[in-house]
């Protein structure tokens, strides 16, 4: 399986894995599982700590350039095709991170793994975490 985490499942990995479900956590543990981590998460992250609403245990370049957090995953980058189905997605969300993940998903024909009931609004496949 092929699967796209989105930000709060990555930072629950490393942080607090018991608010995963079971078969989320399932999924992320198989080896055979595909784990992907957007670059619009590390951006989320480093936005949402500047902000004030987001702790880390050390700041977000240590966070995210720590070799424990990106560990069998795959970064993917934004593309202009993500940007272009972000934009033209339905208003369901308004997080623009969110909207990017999904796009993100859609256009990789990726699984979103997410606790976000909103995703399930758009036409993506999402399992939630």
């Amino acid at each position: 399986m092929r699967v796209l985490l989105d930000t709060h499942v990555w930072l629950w990995m490393w942080g607090e894995p018991e608010r995963l479900r079971n078969e989320a956590r399932t999924i992320v543990e198989d080896p055979a599982t595909e784990l992907n981590v957007s670059a619009v998460s590390a951006w989320e992250i480093a936005a949402k700590h500047a902000a004030g609403r987001l702790r880390l245990p050390s700041s977000p370049e240590a966070w995210l350039t720590d070799p424990r957090h990106r560990r069998d995953m795959t970064e993917l980058p934004i593309t202009f095709e993500h940007a272009i189905r972000a934009g033209a997605l339905p208003n369901h969300h308004r997080d623009p991170f969110d909207r990017m993940l999904v796009a993100q998903a859609q256009v990789e024909r990726l699984v979103l793994l997410s606790a976000d009931r909103k995703m399930a609004a758009y036409e993506v496949e999402a399992i939630r975490a």
